[in-house]
């Protein structure tokens, strides 16, 4: 009898718990929905449909800095895709942006021993003179040694700054590099450089300068500045460190011209919700590149991969229940123009915008999936992460992301987020030079990426679930 009784109750608890694991691992979608997610997978793990894009984009329209022709072509290029791909909305949002026209560039060492030098103007920087400037280079290990120089100490010499920054699979040394990019000629400038030059913020060792925007700072002097090739950086520190004066020469023909406003354009597309149009889930990448390279990483790929996802969420027999909206931003490079006219015109709306992601980092494939939802939603992240898992894809265990780049802000404005994260070990080799082209992608990591992508997005359209929540 009382085996019996102990064979009940086993029998009984067996099936409480098999009921209440049922319960805990129900999913979000139904039989019908996690069905197309698995062809879903299946078909964009075959596509070189995003990888087509990149080449489409790098090959007819080649590097696209914000008001130059090859950023008018982007943006026809943009529209005429979209259209093509099966986007049943698609329009522009207009930027302004003051003109800068980069100009040639020449450095050399003077004395004690003569070398011509592999560098390139920073994003904004003024010229020097027509002549040119000569002087005395101060070198510096960091921004902040330059920031404890007296003020004064540089007048009538160069400033340079050999900080070297560390690669990271995530990208962390980025940083800590980029802020003397960023910073670097205006604390020059207080201490009364006359130039401002830096080592490229880049993990490369290549003979390529990496190029990007530094800023200046209202009432001080607007000085040059430029950043040296890795091994040149090297060969300035080597020379430096004979202990003799070392005499530089710089050259910039760059020009400001804020009072002429170019014109440039975000452009957006949209797969309509079949059930809840009003609901957004956002797609991000930035439409514009630096002058130099074809922009294939930075942000071709972001192209290629929302274009590849919208562009299946139109082919699918039925619409998404929610709008997916892809947003290629503009001016992303020279100051986020395209994202803060699109906080300017959205405003009223972010509500709508039920999550979201961005492309602009990573070279590799996605490794982990980084957070920011409600802590309700966090089940149905939970149950995402295992689709996605078998793709080499982690759930991180913090839930503080931040979108990356321009949906940076959306997220700052209470949008949930979602931040993939790529394996960008090499991405600062290329980012922002001459080799920033097609070849350095590896197709097949696209694929995984445009793959995750695709499934995030219709995982997250037709879930219903409040990401705020």
């Amino acid at each position: 009898m009382l085996l019996r009784l102990l064979k009940i109750l086993s029998t009984s608890c067996f099936s409480l718990m098999f009921f209440l694991s049922n319960i805990a691992h129900a999913s979000v979608l139904s039989a019908q929905e996690q069905a197309v997610m698995k062809t879903l997978q299946q078909e964009m793990l075959a596509s070189d449909l995003s990888y087509q894009l990149v080449e489409s984009i790098t090959t007819e329209v080649g590097n696209r800095r914000l008001g130059t022709e090859g950023d008018k072509k982007a943006i026809k290029w943009a529209v005429a895709k979209m259209k093509a791909l099966g986007f049943d909305k698609v329009w522009t949002e207009e930027v302004e942006s003051p003109q800068w026209l980069r100009g040639d560039i020449e450095a050399k060492i003077i004395s004690p021993y003569q070398h011509d030098l592999a560098v390139i103007g920073l994003g904004g920087t003024v010229g020097t003179p027509k002549q040119g400037i000569q002087a005395p280079i101060v070198h510096f290990n960091s921004l902040d040694d330059l920031k404890a120089a007296k003020k004064g100490s540089l007048k009538g010499k160069i400033a340079f700054i050999s900080y070297r920054m560390k690669p990271a699979i995530d990208g962390s040394g980025y940083g800590v590099a980029v802020a003397a990019r960023s910073q670097g000629a205006i604390v020059a400038a207080e201490k009364g450089a006359s130039a401002f030059i830096m080592r490229s913020v880049g993990t490369d060792n290549n003979r390529s300068a990496h190029t990007g925007m530094m800023r200046y700072k209202e009432h001080v002097k607007k000085i040059p500045a430029a950043a040296l090739a890795n091994p040149d950086a090297d060969l300035l520190v080597n020379i430096l460190k004979r202990g003799e004066p070392v005499n530089f020469y710089l050259k910039i023909n760059a020009q400001r011209n804020p009072s002429i406003m170019l014109k440039s354009a975000s452009v957006i597309g949209e797969i309509t919700g079949s059930e809840y149009p009003d609901e957004i889930v956002a797609l991000g990448a930035h439409l514009d590149s630096w002058d130099v390279g074809t922009g294939a990483i930075d942000d071709g790929m972001g192209i290629g991969i929302v274009l590849a996802v919208g562009a299946k969420m139109a082919q699918l027999p039925k619409a998404p229940k929610r709008t997916i909206r892809v947003i290629l931003y503009a001016g992303e490079e020279v100051g986020f123009y395209g994202t803060k006219k699109y906080m300017q015109l959205h405003k009223n709306e972010i509500h709508k915008h039920i999550i979201g992601a961005e492309w602009d980092f990573g070279l590799g494939r996605i490794y982990e999936m980084k957070t920011f939802v409600g802590a309700s939603a966090l089940n149905a992240i939970r149950e995402f992460a295992q689709i996605i898992a078998p793709l080499g894809v982690a759930l991180s265990p913090d839930n503080n992301a931040v979108a990356q780049s321009d949906m940076s802000l959306l997220t700052k404005a209470g949008m949930p987020s979602i931040n993939f994260a790529a394996d960008g070990l090499r991405y600062f080799d290329y980012h922002h030079t001459e080799n920033d082209t097609l070849d350095k992608i590896n197709p097949e990591d696209l694929k995984q990426n445009t793959t995750v992508y695709a499934l995030f997005a219709y995982f997250a359209a037709q879930s219903g679930i409040d990401f705020r929540q």
